[in-house]
């Protein structure tokens, strides 16, 4: 660091990165503790944490600021800061396990069970009504919050078609959209041949469930050879900078910082690309959102 500002400057940038780190904490600490009210005023500060992974809780941030202060402390590299930083906030979504992915196609499985528990229910002469209550008790685990919420809406004398909708609206998923419309409209029109459509419907999800787990065995195969190559190129940084340290000073210079930068920039791009690559584009959803909203509000008792 001392080639890089010279010994005279040394204490004031300890200073001014102490600074920044502090002032770090303190806005996490006010954004973890801040009154819900303000949470509820729109501007530009939420609008930016909104778009942020929702898996970058607090906690996480404040232990990829840690471990970028340490590493920076280490190494005497800003440059190993911020990317140290980076890394904890981003490699663990990207080369861990994918959760979401996971719970999406066990959801759509409990869809399409479901599906078919509704069609084997008409079949036997039961209403639409009677047929959503029956098979909301027992429901698959997936969806059991949702289609509990389902059968209390119906049980409190709300409309079905708005029930559905409001279950559609909390399933958040374009299937769920898909199946939720053919239920509206046999019970706004009266549909005939409900049952057909639906065992119909039930064998489209199961075909793409089993599209997406083909497409989740590909990507573990990716993940693997990504946590290999990441694990040997910190191993060995790490192995370098404990037993061999002369042979990173070239990294002490503002050139040598400028080439950790550009590698940072270079292993950050094919992550986001593998990320970006890897990313199933969801069908447009059939149920608006605001429009589910609106009926998930309306007041109980209307016509079935």
């Amino acid at each position: 660091m001392n080639s890089l500002i010279g010994p005279a400057a040394s204490t004031g940038v300890a200073v001014a990165w102490g600074t920044v780190f502090g002032l770090g904490l303190v806005a996490i600490g006010y954004g973890a503790v801040r009154r819900a009210a303000r949470e509820e005023r729109p501007g530009l500060w939420r609008a930016l944490v909104s778009r942020l992974p929702a898996d970058w809780t607090t906690r996480r941030v404040v232990i990829a600021v840690t471990a970028g202060a340490v590493a920076g402390t280490l190494t005497t590299w800003p440059v190993a800061a911020v990317l140290t930083t980076i890394a904890v906030l981003t490699l663990p979504g990207l080369l861990g396990p994918d959760r979401h992915a996971t719970r999406r196609t066990e959801r759509m499985e409990a869809l399409a069970t479901w599906t078919e528990m509704l069609r084997d229910t008409l079949s036997a002469a039961a209403g639409l009504e009677q047929a959503v209550l029956a098979t909301t008790d027992i429901a698959p685990a997936a969806l059991e919050p949702e289609m509990r919420q389902l059968a209390a809406a119906v049980r409190s004398g709300h409309p079905l078609p708005t029930a559905l909708r409001a279950f559609a609206q909390e399933a958040d998923d374009p299937l769920a959209d898909v199946v939720v419309a053919a239920l509206v409209m046999a019970a706004e029109q009266q549909g005939s041949h409900l049952a057909p459509l639906l065992g119909e419907l039930a064998e489209s999800v199961r075909e793409q469930v089993a599209m997406r787990q083909r497409i989740d065995a590909g990507r573990a195969s990716v993940r693997t050879g990504v946590r290999v190559t990441v694990s040997v190129t910190l191993g060995m940084v790490l192995g370098l900078v404990v037993f061999n340290r002369p042979y990173m000073d070239p990294f002490d210079s503002l050139t040598g910082q400028m080439v950790l930068a550009a590698v940072g920039a270079l292993f950050a791009a094919s992550f986001t690309y593998l990320s970006v690559i890897g990313r199933i584009e969801e069908p447009v959803r059939l149920i608006s959102t605001t429009a589910s909203r609106t009926t998930a509000g309306a007041e109980p008792g209307g016509a079935r």
